[in-house]
């Protein structure tokens, strides 16, 4: 599967652009649509080169959707679960409860999942992101559509 524009249109509205890197609440370094590979303090793009980088972006988070995920899935579960996945990295979904409950075909007890991933760093210690969790929400809500 391959994000639908929809899902494309939600992404960005997340995401934001910049086209002058900043370091985002984690403390990474991100430019465009929330690319972060090989970005560094300084670096400027065009709105033209943030397109680029989004859908190369993509590209790797659809392969690992579609590969990860073993149980069928419609156009807005995928969507969902790229917004997330674009948010919390491939590593983190690979390990996380709501793949394993997905897979296991509990369709329910994954979008709940989409909620534990609200929260961010702060001195060390993790607390809810009020960003975050609306973001989540919507997320979830888009993963329960049919």
């Amino acid at each position: 599967m391959k994000t639908s524009i929809n899902g494309k249109s939600k992404l960005k509205s997340f995401e934001g652009l910049r086209l002058i890197a900043y370091q985002c609440s984690a403390g990474v370094w991100t430019i465009g649509w929330g690319h972060t590979s090989g970005v560094k303090e300084g670096d400027k793009i065009t709105v033209g080169q943030a397109e680029i980088f989004l859908t190369g972006d993509l590209v790797q988070f659809e392969n690992a959707v579609n590969k990860l995920v073993k149980v069928p899935i419609n156009q807005n579960q995928f969507d969902a679960l790229i917004l997330l996945v674009f948010n919390i990295g491939i590593t983190a979904f690979t390990g996380s409860t709501l793949l394993r409950k997905l897979n296991a075909g509990d369709y329910s007890g994954a979008s709940n999942q989409f909620l534990v991933w609200n929260k961010i760093r702060v001195n060390g210690v993790k607390k809810p992101s009020l960003g975050l969790t609306q973001r989540r929400q919507a997320e979830k809500e888009l993963f329960d559509r049919a």
